[in-house]
């Protein structure tokens, strides 16, 4: 029976373009979901744009331009980046849509209506000048750490994380004016409430989520959870649908990670599912798959089942935490101050998309942070894609070019080949649905290197002319091989594979093994890689 999959990229903030830690960290949504594509299975896979929160509003403010502005810029430019990947969205929206804002308000009158929403009043930063409440980018002042100059939120000097209230000599950034502590009213979410059906859920997911995304959000539960602000004092972003809260906005990290049920639910209407069916706890076809970097832990394994018990409508709460570390740039931790990031544009001017793909799932920070260098990148390129898939693929196919004119004649397939290859999908597709990624692709490579050792071993040049017959049987053999390697590659490098078919006249991928017939024409023979010198 075909199995239910939604998967959810996390969601990257509309503030700057798109760079490789964000690539490490979203890629293993996509290659799951093309493997569950070519499993057949009833894939729904979303992400979108961040778009709201005090950082779009102050540049937008720098600029003199609507934050509309900011947020859709960045937001184009992530579906460009997206496009230069392959990465294949079945939608990728944005927070700023009419949609997503009627949907997370349908679920914040939900979790009022099941009573996780109270109201409470704060003592809260207030500019006598401007005539408003600060947000915490909004207050400047000293760092009582280091004494340095530091917002609301961490300072500037020695990056500290601070809470507004252990800001010293607050005042306005915008003029500067000192601040004053005023009540004010918000609305809070009972986060507190489900401290136990959290750890119950943890300890339910100790084999299904990643091990640092157990270990972080052991963490965060072991003081207690507490009840957080559920408005902001805002005026971009999701209207708060309470009276008396015009000039507040629902707090981003509520509305963002809703994101995912209410784009999901975008899709589903418009294939004709039913949502609350698919996504119910008591679908036993259901697998879902929530996709981000270690920063994001929190937000997707307590805060979100938290906001779904809350809301009461059953679904299932994440049964794979797919969460990476962070990927430093010449060992160093990347940073748009330090001039040391790189975004996904700039590499894919530099690199073959491919490589980069097979880099990022290779040596990416699946299990634990890692470091990119240019050098890294191109040796792997040089081992692994041009020394041994493109050596295989191009040692074979040129041969039978020069010699044979490119016909590969119909012979016997080694048996043996055949019942390692059928082994290979079932084991390579059991790691890829446990979100083992990197495990699923040297399986992989590990039958590329004995293909490689085979065709040495079975020496076919030579066959040729003592043994036409053997000669046959080994070339036939290998392209059974190079056709079943279009397969499993798929999911991490649709380039290579969409070229490898092409040459051999295949079907279009599925997730299973290719049994050749006939003899094979070969059609348009080009190198799948070529050699990098860094010089």
């Amino acid at each position: 029976m075909n199995k239910d999959i939604l998967i959810g990229g996390a969601w990257p903030y509309a503030n700057y373009f798109m760079h490789i830690g964000h690539l490490a960290a979203l890629l293993p949504g996509d290659v799951l979901a093309k493997y569950f594509r070519g499993n057949g299975d009833n894939v729904i896979y979303v992400s979108g744009t961040d778009s709201h929160g005090t950082p779009i509003t102050q540049r937008a403010s720098k600029e003199n331009v609507s934050p509309e502005v900011i947020a859709t810029r960045y937001h184009e430019a992530f579906i460009k980046s997206f496009g230069a990947m392959n990465f294949e969205y079945d939608m990728y929206t944005a927070t700023f849509t009419e949609e997503h804002k009627k949907m997370v308000q349908e679920y914040f009158l939900k979790l009022i209506e099941n009573g996780y929403i109270y109201e409470k009043t704060v003592e809260q930063d207030y500019c006598e000048n401007c005539g408003k409440f600060l947000s915490d980018r909004e207050i400047i002042g000293k760092c009582p750490k280091c004494g340095g100059e530091a917002t609301g939120e961490q300072c500037d000097n020695c990056l500290t994380t601070l809470n507004a209230d252990e800001v010293e000599d607050k005042h306005c950034k915008e003029c500067g004016e000192q601040t004053v502590l005023k009540g004010n009213k918000h609305l809070y979410f009972k986060l507190s409430a489900f401290q136990k059906q959290i750890e119950d859920l943890i300890q339910a997911r100790e084999t299904t989520w990643r091990k640092q995304a157990v270990g972080e959000s052991k963490k965060f539960l072991h003081n207690g959870l507490i009840d957080r602000a559920a408005t902001r004092q805002l005026d971009w972003g999701i209207e708060v649908p309470v009276k008396g809260y015009e000039d507040k906005r629902i707090y981003v990290w509520i509305e963002a990670v809703l994101g995912y049920l209410t784009t999901a639910r975008r899709v589903a209407k418009e294939r004709g599912i039913d949502f609350e069916k698919f996504m119910s706890k008591d679908n036993p076809n259901l697998s879902t798959y929530y996709v981000h970097g270690k920063d994001n832990i929190p937000f997707h394994t307590i805060i979100f089942p938290a906001l779904m018990l809350g809301i009461g409508n059953g679904y299932q709460l994440p049964k794979y935490i797919v969460s990476s570390g962070y990927i430093n740039m010449n060992d160093t931790k990347m940073s748009k101050s330090k001039g040391n990031l790189v975004t996904v544009d700039e590499l894919v001017e530099k690199f073959d998309v491919d490589s980069i793909r097979y880099y990022m799932i290779s040596n990416g920070p699946e299990k634990k942070d890692t470091n990119f260098t240019e050098e890294l990148f191109v040796q792997a390129h040089n081992k692994f894609l041009v020394g041994m898939l493109g050596n295989f693929v191009n040692r074979n196919l040129s041969f039978i070019n020069k010699k044979f004119d490119g016909i590969i004649k119909e012979a016997t397939i080694d048996p043996e080949i055949i019942k390692m290859t059928e082994q290979l999908y079932k084991k390579t597709g059991n790691l890829i649905e446990q979100a083992e990624l990197k495990a699923a692709l040297d399986e992989v490579f590990e039958y590329i290197g004995y293909a490689n050792k085979y065709y040495d071993e079975k020496e076919p040049w030579k066959q040729c002319k003592e043994n036409i017959d053997e000669f046959n049987n080994i070339t036939y053999t290998c392209a059974y091989i190079i056709a079943n390697i279009s397969n499993l590659i798929a999911p991490f490098i649709p380039n290579t594979s969409r070229k490898i078919k092409e040459m051999l006249s295949l079907p279009e991928f599925k997730w299973e093994p290719i049994n050749l017939k006939g003899d094979i024409k070969i059609n348009n023979l080009e190198l799948l890689f070529n050699r990098i010198d860094l010089k």
